[in-house]
C-alpha cells in the first residue's frame, strides 16, 4: 500500500499577522510548516509528501524545506487539494493536512491508515467539550459531535472520485464533506489536544505554551574511538582536516559526528549507531558520517523531540583542533539544521597516556540535550 501526504501550505497567513505567511513563521524552534513535513517524512509508512504552496512562496519554502516536492495551489483549499491529488501518482492512500496544525504526532497517523482497512476515509476527532448554544440561545446537544482535525485519510480513488462529484461553484468544510456527498464511509479516529490549529497572533502564543508544556529535557551520552592508519582521510565533524594519517572505519570513520550520533539515539532510547548502521553492510563502506547524523536527528524529530544542545569533546593528541574548530562547528549545526550557537567543540589530550596519548587513535565523547513530549 502507497501513502502520499499532501501538506497544504498555500494561504497568505494574513489573519495571523506578521512579516511573512504563518506557515513559514517560527514556532517552538523552527518554521511552523517544518513541523508537519518532519512528521510526515519520518513515519515509515508514508512514502511520498508534497507540499501545495501559494504563487510565490517558492523561496520562501526552499528556504525552509530545501529542494521538495511542491505545486502551486489553487484560489481555494479546495482547488489546492485537487491539484496535489491530480500530482501524487499511483498513491493507494491520501493523508491531507493543514500546515496550520503543526504538532502531528506519529500516533495519529498510525490510527487513521488503521481505519482506511474497513473505511473509505478516516478523520481525527476529539469530544466537544463545552456547552454548545444556537445563536437564538438554544443549547445544542453535545451527544456525538466532534471537533475535526487533519491529516484526514481517505483510499485515493475514493477521494479523487469525490473531489471529481463535487460542484465547482460550492465549497466544502473539509474533504471529507466531500466524500460523505456520495454516500461514502468516513469514520472518526481519536485525534490529538497538541493539533489545534493555528490561525491568529493569539493562537502562537498558546501553541508555544502547549508545545512547552509538554516538553521535558533528557540528555544523553555518546563516545566513539578510531585508530589512525596510513593512506586515510581525516574527517572531523564532517571537515576534511589535513594530517600526516587518517581514521580508519567502515565509513569515513568520523570519530567526532560518530559519538554525537550515538548521544542523539541515546536521548529517545534507540540504541547505537552499529544498530542502525552495521558496519557488516556493505553499502555503508565509505559512507559520509553526516549521513548518519541526519538520520538519527529525524529520529528524534520523529518521537516530538527538539534539539536544544550539543556538546562535543575531541580527545587527541595531534592535529591540533584549535584551528579548525569553528569550521567544526558550522559543519555540525549545518548538518543538524541548528544555529551555531547551539554547538559546542572543545579538545583536550590525555597527557600522553594511553592510546590517544601515543597517538595511536582519536576518540570523542558527545553530550546531546534534546527536549521531547511527556510520554513519548
Amino acid at each position: 500500500m502507497k501513502t502520499a501526504a499532501i501538506i497544504v501550505a498555500a494561504g497568505s497567513g494574513t489573519r495571523a499577522g506578521g512579516s511573512v505567511p504563518k506557515q513559514f513563521a517560527p514556532l517552538a524552534g523552527k518554521p511552523m510548516l517544518k513541523h508537519s513535513f518532519d512528521a510526515m517524512t519520518s513515519h515509515p509508512d508514508v512514502d511520498t509528501v508534497l507540499v501545495v504552496i501559494g504563487a510565490g512562496q517558492e523561496d520562501a519554502l526552499r528556504a525552509v524545506l530545501g529542494d521538495v516536492d511542491f505545486l502551486i495551489g489553487g484560489a481555494t483549499r479546495r482547488e489546492s487539494v485537487a491539484n496535489g491529488l491530480a500530482v501524487i501518482g499511483d498513491a493507494d492512500r491520501v493523508l491531507i493536512h493543514d500546515a496550520a496544525r503543526p504538532f502531528l504526532a506519529h500516533a495519529v497517523i498510525d490510527r487513521l491508515l488503521a481505519a482506511l482497512e474497513t473505511h473509505e476515509g478516516a478523520i481525527p476527532g476529539l469530544p466537544v467539550a463545552d456547552t454548545l448554544v444556537s445563536a437564538s440561545g438554544a443549547s445544542v446537544p453535545r451527544d456525538g459531535l466532534v471537533r475535526v482535525q487533519t491529516p484526514q485519510a481517505f483510499r485515493a480513488t475514493a477521494i479523487r472520485q469525490a473531489h471529481a462529484a463535487w460542484p465547482e461553484d460550492q465549497e466544502a468544510t473539509d474533504d471529507a464533506q466531500m466524500l460523505r456527498a456520495l454516500g461514502m464511509d468516513v469514520t472518526v479516529v481519536e485525534g490529538c489536544a497538541m493539533l489545534e490549529k493555528v490561525t491568529h497572533p493569539a493562537d502562537f502564543a498558546a501553541a508555544e505554551a502547549r508545545f512547552g508544556a509538554q516538553m521535558r529535557v533528557r540528555t544523553a551520552q555518546g563516545y566513539d574511538v578510531h585508530r589512525f592508519a596510513e593512506g586515510e582521510e581525516l574527517w572531523l565533524g564532517g571537515v576534511l582536516v589535513p594530517h600526516s594519517k587518517g581514521l580508519s572505519g567502515h565509513s569515513d570513520a568520523d570519530v567526532a559526528l560518530h559519538a554525537i550520533t550515538d548521544a542523539l539515539l541515546g536521548t529517545i532510547g534507540a540504541g547505537d549507531i552499529g544498530m542502525h548502521f552495521p558496519p557488516s553492510d556493505p553499502q555503508w563502506r565509505g559512507q559520509r558520517s553526516a549521513k548518519f547524523l541526519e538520520h538519527a536527528a529525524s529520529l528524534v524529530a520523529a518521537a516530538g523531540g527538539v534539539i536544544d544542545f550539543i556538546d562535543l569533546t575531541i580527545i587527541c593528541e595531534a592535529p591540533k583542533i584549535g584551528p579548525h574548530r569553528e569550521a567544526i562547528r558550522a559543519s555540525i549545526a549545518a548538518i543538524l539544521q541548528l544555529p551555531i550557537g547551539r554547538i559546542s567543540v572543545k579538545a583536550t589530550t590525555t597527557e600522553r597516556l594511553g592510546f590517544t596519548g601515543r597517538g595511536e587513535g582519536m576518540a570523542a565523547q558527545a553530550i546531546a540535550t534534546i527536549r521531547i513530549a511527556e510520554g513519548e
